[in-house]
C-alpha cells in the first residue's frame, strides 16, 4: 500500500462518549427516557441525521429526526474540543507523516463538523492534505464514494489504498471501493464479530498496527518486547476477585475496585501492560497487567487485574495499591486452553520483568506517585 485513508470519528478521535453523554442528558431532560446506547450498529459510522433517525426509533421519541438533530447538534459540537485522540492515533500518524506516506481522511461526518474535530489537535488539520466528509459526495458509506474520492484527490488507484475503520458502514464502504482495509472495532462484543468479517485484518487498537504487514515502513520505537506510553496512574484498596488468580492459574492478582477509576479505565485499550507497584509500606515491585474482558473466562464488566513480581508470604486485602503503567506488551486475546493461557501470563511476566531494568521503563520506579 502507498497511501492510508483514515476513518475519524473511532477510529483517530473518540467522540462516541461525547454523544452518549450529550443523549443521556438530553433524553432525561426533554423525555424523562434513560439513554442506554442500545443498537449501536445502528448510528456508528452513519451521517448524523441516519444516527438520529436510529434513536427516534429505538427510544421511541415523539419527534422527527431532522428535530432530534436541530435540538442536539449544538450540544454535541460544543464538546467536540474534549474528543481526545485514540491509543496509538498521534504515534502512526507521526509514523506515516515522517515516512512521507500520503493519508487523508474519509468520513461521514459533515465538513464543518470535522474541521471543529481537529481543531484541538495541534497539527492534525495540516496533516492531512485530503479530507473528504460526507456532504461532499452524492452517496455517504457504505457507498465507496467518500473513498474513492479520497484517493482521486490523492492521485492515486483505490488498489493502492489502504483504509483504517472502526465501523462496518465503512469497511463496507472501503471494500467496495476496491481497496485493502483494517478494522478496529468499535463494537468489540462478541455479538458484533460477524460484522467485521469481511475486513482484510481486525486489531484491537491502534497501537496493533504493524505496517510492515501492508508494505509501509516499520515502527521502530519497540523497546525490550514492550512499547513504551505515555504512563497512567491509578490507586485503590487491594479486593477480593474472581477467586481464579491463585486458585485456577496458579498466578496470584491483586485486584482493585474499578469504580474509583472506570471512566479512565474506559478510555484504556484493553491488552497486556507492565509497570511499577507500590504496596503500602511493603515497597515498589515490578508489575505486569491485563486490562480488559478476558476473552478466556469471558467476563462481565472489564477489568484491570495486575500481578506482582514478586512472592508474597501472605494476603494483602484491603492494603493500598498504587500503579504506574509505562508499557504496552499485545493485545487482550483468547487461549484454547487454560494451559496455553498459563503459559502466556507467564512470558508475559518475563518480558516485564526484563523491559523494567531499562529505560525508559526503569526510571518511573522513582516516580513520586510511587514515593509518597
Amino acid at each position: 500500500m502507498s497511501n492510508v485513508i483514515f476513518d475519524l470519528d473511532g477510529t483517530l478521535l473518540d467522540t462516541g462518549g461525547i454523544v452518549d453523554e450529550v443523549c443521556e442528558e438530553f433524553l432525561v431532560a426533554k423525555y424523562g427516557k434513560q439513554w442506554d446506547g442500545r443498537n449501536p450498529e445502528k448510528r456508528l459510522g452513519k451521517k448524523p441525521l441516519q444516527a438520529a433517525a436510529a434513536i427516534v426509533e429505538d427510544y421511541e421519541l415523539p419527534c422527527t429526526p431532522e428535530q432530534f438533530l436541530a435540538e442536539t447538534v449544538d450540544l454535541v459540537r460544543g464538546r467536540f474540543r474534549n474528543a481526545k485522540a485514540l491509543p496509538g492515533a498521534n504515534r502512526l500518524l507521526k509514523h506515516l507523516v515522517a515516512h512521507k506516506i500520503p493519508i487523508a481522511i474519509g468520513s461521514n461526518s459533515y465538513r464543518s463538523f470535522i474541521a471543529e474535530k481537529l481543531a484541538p489537535h495541534s497539527g492534525w488539520a495540516e496533516t492531512f492534505p485530503v479530507i473528504v466528509a460526507g456532504d461532499e459526495v452524492q452517496e455517504p458509506k457504505p457507498s465507496p464514494q467518500i473513498f474513492l474520492e479520497a484517493a482521486k484527490q490523492l492521485d492515486a488507484t483505490p488498489s493502492r489504498c489502504l483504509v483504517i475503520e472502526d465501523s462496518p458502514t465503512g469497511i463496507t464502504a472501503g471494500k467496495a471501493a476496491g481497496m485493502k482495509v483494517v478494522a478496529v472495532p468499535s463494537l468489540p462484543s462478541k455479538a458484533s464479530r460477524h460484522l467485521y468479517a469481511s475486513a482484510d485484518h481486525i486489531i484491537s487498537s491502534l497501537l496493533d498496527f504493524k505496517p510492515e504487514l501492508w508494505g509501509l515502513p516499520p515502527f521502530q520505537d519497540w523497546i525490550a518486547n514492550a512499547l513504551p506510553i505515555e504512563p497512567w496512574y491509578i490507586s485503590g484498596p487491594v479486593i477480593r476477585g474472581f477467586g481464579r488468580g491463585s486458585k485456577v492459574l496458579g498466578i496470584p492478582t491483586a485486584n482493585l475496585p474499578t469504580g474509583a477509576f472506570s471512566k479512565q479505565l474506559a478510555e484504556q485499550v484493553c491488552g497486556i501492560y507492565l509497570g511499577w507497584a507500590r504496596l503500602s509500606d511493603k515497597g515498589v515491585f515490578k508489575m505486569v497487567m491485563s486490562v480488559g474482558w478476558n476473552p478466556y473466562f469471558d467476563n462481565a464488566e472489564k477489568t484491570v487485574e495486575p500481578w506482582l513480581l514478586h512472592e508474597f508470604p501472605e494476603d494483602f486485602y484491603g492494603e493500598e495499591l498504587r500503579l504506574i503503567v509505562v508499557g504496552y506488551i499485545r493485545p487482550e486475546a483468547n487461549f484454547s486452553s487454560l494451559e496455553d493461557l498459563i503459559n502466556k501470563i507467564h512470558e508475559d511476566g518475563r518480558i516485564a520483568k526484563a523491559a523494567l531494568d531499562v529505560p525508559p521503563y526503569s526510571a518511573f520506579k522513582e516516580d513520586k506517585f510511587l514515593q509518597q
